[in-house]
């Protein structure tokens, strides 16, 4: 595996190697060691799998706050995905700012998202199947939600979804004191 950086601190593209031959190839998405080498969080809890029926289908951008913050590690295996991610770590020189890459079946690339951030991504195609590997059960009282359109992230979508849920689309402004759980 080759681990790439983004441009937000901590946060890495997961390219594959394969090994290829007649019948195709093989590639290892994930192994304990690696990830423990570079430092990465490897403590897998659950792997979760979201199927989108239409284009243009928006989840997100979701997270966990401690103690129940997630790292997640999202990959597209059917079809073509807008990832967005948001770091929300208020002590980190990249706090604040969001990337976006496309994850699709073709690439096989995969998005390792650190604890702290926001995830969340638009679907490019119809029929979309992502996973996430995560490393904490879910927890609806840890759960948040940053509204996908918030301006103070200014996040440029390559278009406006068409599909989303009440939850999403009325997700409330960011507010630190909601969504990071401080208290000063």
């Amino acid at each position: 595996m080759q681990f790439i950086e983004t441009s937000l601190k901590d946060a890495y593209i997961i390219r594959l190697d394969k090994i290829e031959d007649e019948r195709g190839f093989f590639a290892r998405i994930f192994c304990k060691k690696e990830f423990k080498e570079k430092g990465l969080d490897n403590n897998i809890a659950q792997i979760n799998n979201s199927f989108n029926k239409y284009r243009f289908t928006l989840r997100g951008l979701h997270y966990q706050i401690s103690p129940k913050a997630e790292t997640k590690m999202v990959r597209c295996i059917q079809g073509k995905i807008y990832d967005v991610i948001i770091d929300l770590r208020i002590d980190s020189p990249t706090f604040m700012k969001w990337s976006g890459i496309i994850l699709s079946s073709e690439n096989k690339d995969m998005l390792y998202v650190p604890k702290g951030f926001a995830h969340g991504f638009l679907t490019l195609e119809d029929n979309v199947e992502v996973i996430y590997f995560s490393t904490e059960y879910y927890s609806p009282d840890h759960e948040r939600c940053v509204r996908w359109n918030d301006p103070v992230f200014s996040i440029e979508w390559p278009t406006k979804p068409l599909v989303i849920s009440e939850k999403d689309k009325n997700a409330p402004d960011f507010n630190k004191y909601y969504h990071l759980g401080v208290n000063d």
